[in-house]
């Protein structure tokens, strides 16, 4: 599995709109709420075949309440040994 992040900018009002829609889709791994300029910071995992575009673009971006988004994609995680 591949993980990736997104970060939401949400219409005024509609961030836990947006969460719950997002939860209830369970297309997610972990949904964080925060501060500054997104709203909320998501963790998603997709099959090494999965099209992390197309992904966002059809089951993300369609979700009603999004404003905006920046997807954030990694290359290794760090932990202890």
């Amino acid at each position: 599995m591949v993980p990736f992040f997104v970060q939401f900018k949400c219409e005024l009002g509609k961030s836990y709109a947006v969460a719950n829609a997002i939860a209830e889709a369970e297309i997610a791994s972990e949904i964080y709420s925060t501060a500054g300029d997104y709203d909320l910071l998501v963790k998603f995992y997709v099959d090494r075949t999965t099209d992390i575009g197309h992904f966002v673009a059809e089951k993300v971006q369609v979700i009603p309440g999004i404003k905006d988004t920046h997807t954030i994609i990694t290359f290794k995680a760090f932990g202890p040994k």
